[in-house]
């Protein structure tokens, strides 16, 4: 099925003390040349759409040059919220888009061949997301106090890409936008209309770059996955 990638990269980076993560080097590349190139090297990927601030507009579309990247066809400005930031890159895929996917600009270490797995749960299940089982017990708490412990066996870190049916997608937007609703990931647009979502399995690789020691830990994964 056709599908379009939209990866968004328009935070401020505040935790990175306001240097753009997508900008830093990463091995031969720069962050979003790296995460550029994964999408490049899915067949099932036809297009790719960079949401972003329109300062670093410039650098990336050099980046995805000196990358090889020949998919790229479209950047964009970001919103106020996440959710402004998806919707302004919906606006710019391709009509004959059948499979909508976004993915964080700060998720370098993403493999195609997983890409390619969350593409064909998406087909058939109408929307999945890559995700990976927590390794650690997990506590919910209130007020300084545990409250609950939710069984280990039913949670899962959920990563991007997160891939739907184009028609699924948007009738979760268009329920967001009616409700006023402000959604932070993409599988609660299509949750929030009562659909299911595969979780398709990943690994634990699939880090996103938020404090400037991920960049070294980066670094490694990078150097390990070349041997």
């Amino acid at each position: 099925m056709k599908t379009s990638v939209i990866i968004v990269c328009a935070g401020n980076s505040t935790r990175m003390g306001g240097v753009n993560k997508i900008l830093l080097p990463l091995g031969e590349r720069l962050v979003i040349g790296v995460t550029m190139q994964a999408f490049q090297h899915c067949e099932s990927v036809e297009e790719i759409v960079i949401v972003a601030r329109e300062a670093d507009i410039p650098a990336i579309k050099a980046e995805a040059e000196a990358a090889g990247i020949t998919k790229l066809s479209a950047c964009t400005t970001g919103g106020a919220t996440r959710q402004e930031s998806v919707i302004n890159g919906v606006k710019l895929i391709s009509k004959e888009t059948q499979l909508v996917a976004i993915h964080d600009g700060a998720r370098p270490l993403v493999k195609s061949e997983h890409i390619e797995k969350v593409i064909k749960d998406a087909s058939v299940f109408g929307g999945a997301t890559l995700g990976v089982p927590v390794k650690d017990t997990i506590k919910t708490v209130e007020d300084g106090l545990i409250t609950d412990t939710p069984p280990r066996k039913l949670l899962y870190i959920t990563q991007t890409p997160q891939i739907f049916k184009r028609e699924l997608y948007f009738e979760g937007i268009d329920f967001a936008l009616e409700h006023g609703l402000d959604f932070t990931d993409d599988c609660q647009f299509v949750e929030a209309i009562g659909a299911k979502v595969a979780m398709t399995a990943g690994d634990y690789t699939n880090i996103k770059i938020t404090t400037p020691e991920d960049i070294k830990l980066a670094e490694v994964l990078m150097s390990l996955n070349d041997r």
